[in-house]
């Protein structure tokens, strides 16, 4: 486990750095290049004071006897770690030793390959003396071993690392590489590959697998010497109640550090994966720098066992294979799933976390790989939530389970639907309660060893169902995906099932002809369309247009009461809500009259609701999808008598008041700041250097630096789920953005103009037009502090009163905030405000938490209904306490 003191002593290196290496990828491989270059010197110690030796990385050169040969030759003593902190140097010379150091490294004939790999095109992205000074104070404090301490530091700060942008590359977490390691079960004889390896992540998770499968009891005497791969010494902890790798012989030790092999493209993840893989006891890790699509080198190469989680996105313009794959594609999510099927054994395994594209979508080359799969090696395929990826990506994924084996003797393919690993899913990912993973790998084993030994599967839990090889193959596009096989599997419920339309009257829309004025001039009827459930509200109070008597009498329209539920059956399918007043419908919508005495119409919804991703999947048509009034009238859910419908929507409504009230919390929360009247009161412009415009190109949907815009601004902070990426030609330094900068969105709707965020140095991005980076004194202002001044009331009054307002949007240009005026406190007194205001959004945030729990109690009660028995979360008194404060 990771102890604390390395985890604060990796932070605070990361904290040196932010805010002259903003990008997380960036300041690991300056952490992960000075930790290597200290521990060649730890070691270089070590054979001098412990084994009487001498050094062997920073040896000085050995004498030719030829003078100029001698002359020549680089004295790589002089670059000894220790030499940096000799006293008689100066911040500038420091920085001088260790450029060049950097430089040279690479070139050291003294040093392995497997560093000099890692030292390859290094060197120190910025010049200030005093950064690197305090950043090599906190390198300095970490000391080798051949201890997990180090490789688990390493992987903790390897998780900061986020989205990689146009490579699609996302940090796969951790539960879910292990998870998807024990799903396939390698062996400790078995050679194993990833692709596209990343940070080895894969092949770690595979090692740690065989060495707990391969344990012994840990005694007293053989607990401190634990064995690293290849057999050296080294140090391990206790790993569950057995010794790691204690049952393997030398000679296995020896085999398992060769069977481990990772390729990937990218220079900076291969330095990545052979330091993580080194500190994890591989003394010659096989990591190489490889294009597993467009290089045939390695292509009569094949694996035991293949793990991978393969880059999503395509470069533009695709990617040019050879020719040598089964199926031909420029997609890169299609050709590493057809890579990985095709360099497996005969009787090889493996495990693929793939985007939904690959199950789902409709195109040529995807049913002909997943034709191809279904026919020679798919047996399972786990359906993962949306949010496994968060905060980095909301992408929907599956994993895939190879067996060439086990494929032949199977008619059958096993199908299971994971609803919770874990984790909430939610930026933050939570730990929650509920995980599905452990009973879907037991479900696993248990199918692959009715395969094996040729028996029947006998009853399969509610998150499993298996569907023949001849249904599969007989749907026109082959879809792999799950939901697509559950939802004609019913769930087992206590009560009996009804058809809506059995319960319901259904009432379709129409649309008045927009060219007839009369229609629509001095309308007095409601008439919502898909655009008044934009917002997926409950209940639609006011609709965005009016009709009039004369347009429900010529076109045939029927005005249904209020307290009618409505569903949106095209374009924004799935949607609902109840209407407030007589109202008429577009022809998207139909309304449901439900038969009071048999169904309660707010159960209904909430039953609805849960199911709304089943009509939505169900949608078809060329461009613009719906569903029919047939299909409605056809969906069935769960009836309880009456009286428990009536005790279920009180429940759920109860917990809808909660979530209510804690909306409101959130909703209506504005910094404030008492005024003292000692305080000079200043005008921004006073304290500023300058007001910059953000980037004017447009951004595009896919690229390697987010791009912020209006949307990513929201409640101080910046939001990095809805992200577009700046072009390739874009001026990067010009907008480069730097740690607490402050952004102020100065064009959109009346309501919005004026937003502001703090920028944290998250990850690299840069800013849109319509953003101002405000340059403020960083000697009078704090960034926090001006964040919470243009996030106050006074100055969503201030916006209001100096925006021009256009047609459709509003704007303030940077004369006018340059006039806003703002108390300014000494440094100290800014601190104090902050803190008091951080602490209130503490507040703040538990009652986003409260909106959580309790949207998910209403979710848990549903279920129930359905017979999904869900534990509901387990609200901490702590939590209802803090909620109830503010």
């Amino acid at each position: 486990m990771l102890d604390n003191i390395t985890k604060k002593n990796i932070d605070d290196c990361r904290d040196v750095l932010v805010g002259k290496v903003p990008d997380p990828k960036s300041q690991i491989e300056q952490i992960t290049i000075a930790l290597i270059y200290k521990f060649m010197d730890d070691m270089d110690k070590e054979a001098v004071e412990k084994f009487k030796g001498k050094p062997k990385f920073f040896a000085p050169p050995k004498k030719t006897g030829d003078p100029k040969v001698d002359k020549k030759q680089i004295d790589y003593s002089k670059y000894g770690w220790r030499k940096l902190f000799d006293p008689k140097l100066g911040g500038k010379e420091m920085l001088e030793l260790y450029s060049e150091a950097l430089d040279k490294l690479q070139t050291n004939p003294n040093i392995p390959e497997l560093f000099r790999n890692i030292f390859k095109n290094a060197y120190l992205p910025y010049r200030d003396p005093g950064t690197l000074k305090l950043f090599l104070k906190h390198i300095h404090s970490f000391e080798y071993s051949h201890s997990e301490k180090l490789g688990d530091a390493f992987e903790y700060l390897l998780s900061v690392m986020g989205s990689q942008g146009d490579a699609g590359q996302f940090r796969t977490p951790r539960h879910i590489i292990d998870f998807v390691t024990a799903c396939v079960n390698p062996q400790k004889n078995e050679t194993v590959l990833d692709p596209a390896c990343g940070t080895a992540g894969f092949l770690l998770s595979a090692y740690k697998h065989i060495l707990k499968q391969n344990s012994t009891p840990l005694s007293k005497k053989t607990s401190d010497h634990l064995p690293s791969p290849a057999g050296e010494g080294g140090r391990r902890p206790d790993e569950g109640e057995g010794r790691p790798g204690g049952a393997l012989t030398p000679d296995q030790r020896k085999k398992l550090a060769t069977n481990f092999v990772g390729y990937d493209i990218s220079p900076d993840m291969v330095r990545l994966s052979l330091a993580n893989m080194y500190l994890h006891g591989f003394t010659t890790p096989q990591i190489h720098e490889y294009d597993s699509l467009s290089s045939e080198d390695r292509w009569n190469e094949t694996f035991d066992v293949i793990l991978a989680n393969p880059p999503f996105m395509t470069p533009k313009g695709g990617i040019r294979p050879h020719k040598k794959f089964g199926v031909q594609a420029n997609k890169a999510e299609v050709l590493f799933t057809d890579y990985i099927a095709e360099h497996l054994n005969s009787n090889g395994r493996a495990g693929i976390v793939v985007p939904n594209g690959i199950v789902a979508t409709s195109q040529t080359a995807y049913k002909q790989l997943r034709k191809m799969l279904v026919t020679d090696c798919l047996i399972a395929v786990i359906s993962l939530p949306a949010g496994v990826f968060q905060p980095y990506s909301g992408v929907k994924t599956s994993v895939l389970i190879l067996d060439k084996r086990l494929a032949k003797k199977s008619q059958h393919i096993l199908f299971l639907k994971i609803d919770n690993d874990g984790f909430d899913l939610g930026a933050q990912r939570r730990e929650i309660d509920k995980n599905d993973l452990p009973l879907a790998l037991k479900t696993l084993h248990d199918y692959k060893e009715c395969l094996s030994n040729e028996i029947a599967v006998n009853e399969l839990p509610s998150l499993a169902t298996l569907v023949s090889k001849e249904t599969v193959l007989a749907n026109k596009d082959i879809g792999l995906s799950a939901e697509r096989y559950f939802e004609t599997k019913k769930v087992k419920s206590e009560f009996n099932y009804v058809k809506l339309g059995d319960v319901a009257k259904l009432i379709g829309g129409s649309t008045p002809s927009k060219d007839n004025n009369s229609y629509w001039e001095n309308g007095n009827i409601d008439w919502i369309t898909c655009s008044d459930f934009s917002e997926s509200p409950m209940f639609i109070d006011n609709s965005i247009r009016k009709i009039t008597e004369k347009a429900v009498k010529e076109n045939s329209t029927s005005i249904i009461p209020e307290d009618t539920l409505v569903l949106v059956t095209r374009v924004s399918l799935g949607k609902m809500a109840f209407v407030t007043k007589p109202t008429a419908l577009n022809q998207d919508l139909t309304a449901l009259l439900f038969d009071g005495t048999k169904i309660n119409k707010r159960y209904a919804y909430h039953c609805l609701l849960s199911i709304a991703d089943q009509i939505v999947n169900a949608g078809h048509g060329a461009t613009v999808k719906g569903v029919t009034r047939d299909f409605v009238k056809e969906l069935e859910i769960p009836l309880p008598p009456l009286e428990i419908q009536q005790q279920i929507v009180a429940e759920i409504e109860g917990y809808q008041k909660i979530i209510d009230g804690a909306k409101q919390v959130v909703n209506n929360y504005k910094p404030t700041i008492t005024i003292k009247p000692e305080w000079k009161m200043v005008e921004l412009g006073e304290v500023c250097e300058e007001f910059q415009y953000g980037s004017s190109k447009k951004s595009n949907d896919k690229g390697e630096i987010p791009c912020l815009r209006m949307g990513n601004i929201q409640n101080g902070e910046i939001d990095w789920d809805d992200l577009k990426f700046a072009p390739d030609d874009e001026d990067f330094e010009k907008y480069l953005l730097k740690q607490n900068d402050i952004l102020f969105n100065r064009t959109n709707s009346a309501v919005h103009v004026g937003k502001t965020a703090i920028f944290k140095g998250n990850r690299k991005a840069v800013f849109a037009g319509y953003l101002i980076r405000i340059h403020y004194d960083k000697n009078k202002l704090l960034g926090d502090y001006l964040n919470v001044c243009l996030n106050s009331r006074e100055a969503k009054e201030f916006c209001q009163r100096v925006k021009s307002d256009g047609v459709n949007q509003s704007n303030i240009n940077t004369q006018a905030l340059a006039t806003f005026k703002f108390p300014l406190p000494s440094i100290e007194e800014q601190q104090t405000i902050v803190k008091a205001i951080e602490e209130e959004m503490q507040l703040v945030s538990a009652n986003k938490r409260i909106v959580e729990i309790f949207e998910q109690k209403i979710k848990t009660k549903i279920s129930e209904v359905w017979g999904v028995k869900a534990n509901a979360y387990q609200l901490e008194d702590e939590e209802l306490s803090m909620a109830a404060e503010p």
